[in-house]
C-alpha cells in the first residue's frame, strides 16, 4: 500500500513506507514527553503510539495534581498516512522536526485539556541500541532519542486552568522504535524456563548549562545487559546544519554504575545515585533525592485496560483517576513510575527524573520474587 510519504526518499527497503521491515506483531513507533515544576506540584505525561502490524493507534495524557492523577486514553485504528497523529480530541503535530512540536487534548469526557508546544533546548541525545533477548528469542530491539525542552502553552486539570510557562515548566521528550512487548501477550508454544524479569532506570537531568542523561538494563544478579551515560551542552545548531553538528554536542561516557535505596516494603527508590566516568578518566557522582511521584500505567504502561497496542475499536476514549496515596506500590500495575527528582553534583543543582521498572529478582538491590518489597 502507497502513501504519500512514498514519494520522499526515505525508504529502507524495497517495501513502501506502510510496510514495516519487520512482521513481529509488535513492531512500533512512539512519542513520549513529560513536563514538570521545579517544586513537584505539576507532573504531566504524554504518549502516543502507533502499531503498524496490529493496525492500531493509542495516546494518553496523564497530570498529577494535589496528590491525584488525572488520564485520558484514546485508540483508534490506524491511519493510513504515518503523518496522521490524531486519536479523537488528541493530536500532535510537529512544527520543526527536531525543535518545536505542539500537542492538544480537545474538550472531552475527562478532567483534562491543553495546548502545549514543546521548544527543544538540547539536540536529540541518540541513545544506544537496545536489543534484549530471552531464552535466545529477541524481545526487545529499539533505537530511541531523549530530547530536552520547555513546555508553553495551558493545561486543564479538573476544572483548573493553568498557564504552562517555559521558565517554570521544563520538558523531556523521547522518540523510540523497533520491537518491544506490547498488547496482548503470545500464546502456545513452550513455556519460559525462567520468571518474568526486568530491571530498567532511565534518568535524563536538567542542569543550569547541559543536561545529562543514564539508561540502565541489568539482570536478576545485576549483570549489565545494557548501560550508558551521556552529556550535551544546551543550545542546537543553526538551521539547515548537518547532523554531524548536532552529534558533536554529546559527549559519551566509559562506564556508568548506580547505587540505590528504596523505601521498606516497595521497589520505588528512595534516594540514589548515579556514577559516571568521562573519556578523559574523570568519575562523577550525581545524587537523586525524589520531589514527586508519577504512575507510567496514566500512559497506558501496564494499565490494565488501556495497555498499549490492544483493539479497542475504531475509535475509543476513556479516562480514569486515582489519588496515588490509596495505590498499592507492588501490584503489577504500579511498579513502574517515574520520579520527579532533585540532582546534586558537587555545587551543581539540577531537575530530571529517574524512571524505574523492575519486576522479578534483582540481587543488588535485595529482591528475590517476582513483586517482593525491599527490607
Amino acid at each position: 500500500m502507497l502513501s504519500r510519504f512514498d514519494d520522499y526518499p526515505l525508504h529502507q527497503t524495497p517495501e513502501p513506507i506502510a510496510h514495516p521491515v519487520s512482521n513481529d506483531r509488535n513492531t512500533y513507533d512512539r512519542y513520549w514527553f513529560n513536563g514538570f515544576s521545579a517544586d513537584g506540584s505539576l507532573y504531566f505525561g504524554i504518549a502516543l503510539g502507533l502499531y503498524p502490524n496490529r493496525r492500531i493507534m493509542d495516546c494518553a495524557i496523564s497530570v498529577v495534581r494535589n496528590g491525584v492523577q488525572y488520564s485520558f486514553h484514546g485508540s483508534r485504528r490506524a491511519p493510513d498516512e504515518r503523518d496522521v497523529l490524531e486519536v479523537g480530541p488528541f493530536r500532535i503535530d510537529i512544527l520543526e522536526p527536531m525543535r518545536t512540536l505542539r500537542v492538544s487534548l480537545a474538550t472531552n469526557d475527562s478532567a483534562l485539556a491543553c495546548s502545549l508546544t514543546f521548544t527543544a533546548r538540547s539536540v536529540p541525545l541518540e541513545e544506544e541500541r537496545q536489543t534484549l533477548r530471552r531464552e535466545q528469542r529477541v524481545f526487545m530491539d529499539v533505537t530511541r532519542f531523549t530530547q530536552f525542552g520547555r513546555w508553553e502553552g495551558w493545561i486543564e486539570c479538573a476544572g483548573e486552568r493553568m498557564d504552562i510557562r517555559p521558565e517554570q515548566t521544563w520538558a523531556t521528550r523521547d522518540r523510540s522504535w523497533g520491537i518491544r512487548p506490547v498488547g496482548e501477550p503470545d500464546v502456545g508454544g513452550a513455556p519460559l524456563h525462567v520468571a518474568p524479569q526486568i530491571f530498567f532506570l532511565w534518568a535524563p537531568i536538567h542542569w543550569d548549562d547541559g543536561c545529562s542523561h543514564v539508561c540502565v538494563f541489568e539482570d536478576a544478579q545485576g549483570r549489565s545487559l545494557h548501560a550508558e551515560g551521556k552529556r550535551a551542552a544546551f543550545g542546537l545548531p543553526e538551521q539547515g546544519a548537518s547532523t554531524q553538528a548536532a552529534a558533536a554536542q554529546i559527549v559519551r561516557m566509559t562506564e556508568v554504575s548506580h547505587q540505590l535505596r528504596y523505601h521498606p516494603g516497595t521497589r520505588r527508590m528512595q534516594d540514589g545515585a548515579f556514577t559516571v566516568v568521562e573519556p578523559g578518566g574523570e568519575r562523577r557522582v550525581i545524587t537523586v533525592e525524589p520531589l514527586a511521584l508519577f504512575q507510567m500505567k496514566g500512559l497506558g504502561y501496564r494499565h490494565p485496560q488501556w495497555s498499549h497496542g490492544v483493539w479497542k475499536g475504531e475509535l475509543a476514549t476513556g479516562h480514569d483517576s486515582w489519588r496515588q496515596a490509596d495505590l498499592d506500590p507492588l501490584s503489577i500495575h504500579n511498579v513502574h513510575i517515574q520520579q520527579l527528582v532533585r540532582a546534586r553534583e558537587g555545587d551543581r543543582t539540577g531537575l530530571g527524573i529517574v524512571e524505574q521498572l523492575c519486576v522479578g529478582p534483582h540481587a543488588p538491590s535485595g529482591l528475590t520474587g517476582l513483586l517482593d518489597g525491599a527490607r
